[in-house]
C-alpha cells in the first residue's frame, strides 16, 4: 500500500487499520452475503487482518491485509479454493468511464471537497475522475496510480456498481497517473462479466 493510499483507507475502514507498506487482498462477490464466510475463512486460515467488511443487496466485499504479502496471498488461496475456484475465474476488470478536468473551477473545487475523505482539491488544479468496474478493482488502480505519479489523492469509494477514485495535480502529473491505473487494469486477466 503506498502511503496516501494506506492513509485514506484509514479514514473509511471500520476494522483493523492498514498502514502504508502493507499487502491488501480485497474480494467482491455475489450475493452480498457470502463475504460473511469468506472473511471468516480468510482471517482463520492466515494472520491477515480485516479490514472492511461491507454487504449491500447485489454485492459484498472484503478487505484483509498484513504486514506479509504471503499472508495475503495464503488468504487470497484458500479463499478460492474454498469457493473451488481459481484467480483465472475472475471478471475481468472494465474502465467505465475516465475524465480529466484541467483548471478546476474555484466553486466546483468547493463543491467537490464537500465529499472527498482524502486530500483537498485546490482551484486550477487538474482532476482526474475514473470508474471501474468490479468496484473492488479500483483500489488497486488508485494504488498504482501513486506509484506512477505525484498526485494529491483526494476520494476513493469501493463499493457498488462502479469504484471510483478522484486525484488531483498538475496536468502532467494526472495524465501519468491516469495511464498509469488504466494500464494495470487492463493488464489483469479475467473472464468477460
Amino acid at each position: 500500500m503506498q502511503p496516501q493510499y494506506a492513509a485514506f483507507v484509514g479514514t473509511v475502514t471500520q476494522g483493523d487499520l492498514p498502514t502504508e507498506g502493507m499487502a491488501s487482498l480485497y474480494i467482491e462477490v455475489a450475493p452480498g452475503n457470502e463475504a460473511f464466510r469468506l472473511v471468516d475463512i480468510a482471517v482463520k486460515a492466515t494472520e491477515a487482518r480485516p479490514g472492511a467488511q461491507i454487504v449491500e443487496r447485489e454485492f459484498g466485499m472484503f478487505e484483509v491485509h498484513s504486514k506479509s504479502q504471503a499472508e495475503v496471498l495464503e488468504a487470497g488461496r484458500v479463499v478460492l479454493e474454498r469457493l473451488g475456484l481459481s484467480e483465472q475465474d475472475r471478471v475481468k476488470p472494465q474502465i467505465a468511464s475516465q475524465q480529466v478536468i484541467t483548471n478546476v473551477d474555484p466553486y466546483q473545487a468547493q463543491l467537490l471537497n464537500r465529499f472527498r475523505r482524502g486530500s483537498m482539491l485546490v482551484p486550477g488544479e487538474t482532476m482526474l475522475v475514473l470508474e471501474c468496474a468490479p468496484a473492488a478493482y479500483i483500489n488497486f488502480a488508485v494504488n498504482e496510480a501513486e506509484k506512477g505519479a505525484s498526485i494529491k489523492l483526494l476520494h476513493v469509494s469501493s463499493v457498488g456498481r462502479f469504484g471510483r477514485m478522484w486525484l488531483s495535480g498538475s496536468e502532467a502529473e494526472i495524465v501519468t497517473a491516469r495511464n498509469a491505473a488504466v494500464a494495470a487494469i487492463e493488464a489483469l486477466s479475467g473472464r468477460a462479466g
